[in-house]
């Protein structure tokens, strides 16, 4: 299991013949919040992610215990991996938001990019939705997928993390048909409204393109003209 680009340190170690993965950050670091609601969500989604061993801190370090999972991050080229990732979003949609646990909130993070209260108020449910579909973040296997890095966890409509995966898959050289075909695979995208898929995929490519003003790259432009060019399919009459 690599380290996601979230972990200031991400170490695979033995202990006593079990390797265990290691995913920290210094204990004052502004986003040391991501590390509880890592520990904690991986408890709750076990087995969708590696096994939490523990949670610490020590040495002026925020620590993350996994089990180790052997595989490679998701080729979303891949009909194979696309399969499995399919499997594990449709494993997740199966879970309720764990009660207490602080999360974002679909209405809250997405609504701020519309107007129309009627509109906004489509994301809001109680899935949990991982968001985050980066194909670091799904770890491939000889079984099946895993997810990992929780920090965008958010509580919402269930249909919206096939939403989110559809920009990832455009990103990735799939045209916004065949990532729609996808996300059809996962039972939860059947649930949205028409209506529901146009007002998302606008707040979507808002959000994408605030994103990528806030932090230019080549990455944050290209997952930005994903967004738009799923936001346009969806429009198109």
């Amino acid at each position: 299991m690599a380290g996601g680009f979230s972990a200031h340190l991400a170490e695979l170690i033995d202990v006593g013949g079990r390797q265990l993965f290691v995913k920290g950050l210094r204990a004052d670091d502004p986003d040391v919040w991501s590390q509880q609601r890592e520990a904690e969500l991986g408890r709750y989604v076990y087995p969708i992610g590696p096994r939490v061993r523990c949670h610490l801190r020590t040495g002026g370090w925020d620590l993350v215990v996994f089990d180790y999972v052997p595989g490679h991050f998701a080729d979303y080229r891949s009909d194979a991996d696309l399969a499995e990732t399919a499997a594990a979003m449709t494993a997740l949609g199966r879970l309720r938001c764990p009660p207490r646990q602080p999360l974002e909130d679909a209405v809250r993070r997405w609504g701020s990019y519309l107007t129309d209260t009627a509109d906004v108020l489509r994301f809001g449910g109680d899935a949990l939705l991982h968001t985050d579909w980066n194909y670091s973040n799904v770890l491939i296997t000889d079984t099946d997928a895993r997810l990992v890095d929780w920090p965008w966890a958010t509580r919402g409509a269930p249909w919206i993390d096939p939403c989110c995966w559809i920009v990832w898959l455009i990103f990735a050289g799939r045209t916004p048909t065949e990532a729609e075909q996808w996300a059809a695979r996962i039972p939860a995208w059947h649930a949205a409204t028409e209506r529901d898929l146009e007002v998302f995929a606008t707040a979507l490519a808002a959000e994408w393109t605030s994103t990528a003003h806030r932090h230019p790259n080549m990455w944050t432009f290209g997952l930005r003209d994903a967004a738009r060019q799923w936001m346009i399919h969806r429009w198109a009459p």
